[in-house]
């Protein structure tokens, strides 16, 4: 019988997540039915958004479940068919996630070509990753050429694709914040304009300096500080996709609200939220104007990736210490 080794929700955290919320079991995987594909796990993801499904309250997608395996997107290799969609060998994406194998029906995962991009990038900027950064500037904030854009969490996966995107949407301007001065020449290398760290203190006077015209977009990945900032910098008509807030997701008393809120009413400021989930239909247009940008070397990404199944809870709390340029990752590659 093939088996699976895989994470399942030991407890619920309170505040900051440790290892001690997690652990890792070994099961065994029934045998396929028609319609059903094996699939040999090689990269998996890990993302912000799977702290709050460690909570058990209502949401956007449903919290993960005491002694339950962990679900997340996933890339792998199919071992055994018994679907007419698939073959051995093809290489697939899918939400079964947290785990070395896995058994899928046909319709739970989709052809990838890892002949045009590697694997890992189907999992960021090919990826949900891409699209909601796409998302964010287009259907949700409406970004107009000519903006100066602000994005928070500009060397993430989300935010480092936001800030190239929006260069190519015709920017005037894009600033971005990052935790390190690494990151922040690495931002900096991707065509931002600007970039602060925010370590340095003082967001709303730092983005004041590099944005003395205002600001007219804010992609944000934050929250906290950064909203106060932007909105203090924000022009009249600016808009503000909030994408995030990794800067509350730990946190045991509920956050204050932006002290600046006020201001939107006089600077007639459009505010926001979205998850991705919403935008799907736009997976074709991004597809369509973005990937090929991607695949020509327009728009580039950084991975960071992390070695083996027994090591994903350290990777996923290693994102809350801001360890991770662009996309974090797990390779799940049992070496021959």
């Amino acid at each position: 019988m093939t088996s699976t080794t895989q994470w399942v929700l030991a407890s619920r955290p309170e505040g900051t997540p440790t290892r001690d919320n997690f652990r890792l079991e070994t099961a065994d995987l029934p045998e396929l039915s028609d319609g059903q594909i094996l699939v040999d796990n090689t990269f998996a993801s890990v993302d912000p958004y799977m702290r709050g499904r460690m909570n058990d309250v209502k949401s956007y997608i449903p919290p993960f479940q005491i002694d339950e395996p962990l679900t997340g997107t996933a890339i792998g290799t199919v071992a055994e068919s018994r679907s007419e969609k698939f073959k051995v060998g093809d290489t697939v994406r899918h939400f079964a996630g947290w785990r070395t194998r896995a058994v899928l029906g046909e319709d739970e995962a989709e052809h990838i070509d890892t002949d045009a991009a590697p694997a890992e990038a189907y999992l960021g900027i090919l990826g949900v990753t891409g699209l909601t950064a796409y998302a964010g500037l287009t259907a949700v904030g409406e970004m107009k050429e000519g903006d100066v854009v602000f994005i928070s969490g500009a060397a993430g996966a989300v935010g480092s694709a936001a800030g190239q995107i929006a260069k190519q949407l015709g920017a005037a301007k894009v600033i971005g914040s990052a935790g390190s001065a690494e990151k922040i020449d690495y931002v900096k290398g991707l065509g931002f304009n600007e970039a602060f760290n925010y370590k340095d203190g003082d967001v709303t006077g730092q983005l004041a300096k590099a944005a003395p015209e205002g600001i007219d977009f804010y992609f944000d990945n934050v929250g906290g500080d950064h909203l106060e900032a932007a909105i203090d910098n924000a022009n009249t008509f600016a808009r503000i996709a909030m994408c995030g807030a990794i800067a509350q997701y730990n946190v045991t008393e509920p956050a204050p609200g932006p002290s600046n809120l006020g201001l939107s009413i006089g600077k007639c400021l459009t505010l926001r939220g979205f998850v991705v989930g919403k935008y799907s239909h736009l997976a074709g247009e991004f597809q369509e104007k973005i990937a090929p940008l991607v695949l020509d070397g327009s728009i580039t990404y950084e991975t960071t990736v992390r070695e083996g199944i027994d090591n994903m809870p350290d990777a996923f709390l290693e994102l809350f210490e801001g360890s991770n340029t662009g996309k974090m990752i797990v390779s799940l590659q049992e070496e021959k």
